[in-house]
């Protein structure tokens, strides 16, 4: 990697992780339901289905839109997004069992993983 791949990937997650934080202000702070998560998560989904479908074929996609939009904008605005689309790219290629494995491992094992940091952080 050269220094090029990482000011593409930071200055996109920069503008990422801010656009996430502009989303969950305007949305609001609900206590009932995750709602500006659940939102920022569906519409990083829907960016990155976008962008993949549009530009996976060209030139500037393959040599920087992907680092500064997927891995820096979209990942630092929503790391589901990028779950989503490799969800999506086992099933495609007819990879179910694979795809249903990762979804599974992905979900149980980041709510255990959370719980086990929660435990973890409490000790301290």
């Amino acid at each position: 990697m050269n220094y090029t791949t990482w000011l593409l990937v930071g200055c996109g997650g920069a503008l990422g992780a801010s656009a996430r934080y502009a989303c969950s202000v305007w949305v609001g702070s609900h206590h009932l339901f995750p709602w500006a998560t659940l939102a920022i998560n569906i519409a990083g989904s829907l960016a990155i289905g976008l962008a993949w479908g549009a530009y996976a074929h060209t030139e500037w996609f393959q040599h920087w839109g992907r680092l500064f939009l997927v891995a820096g904008l979209l990942g630092g605005f929503t790391t589901f997004s990028a779950f989503s689309l490799e969800t999506l790219t086992l099933l495609q290629a007819s990879r179910m069992w694979a795809a249903s494995g990762y979804v599974l491992v992905s979900v149980v094992g980041c709510l255990l993983a959370v719980a086990l940091g929660v435990k973890l952080g409490r000790l301290g």
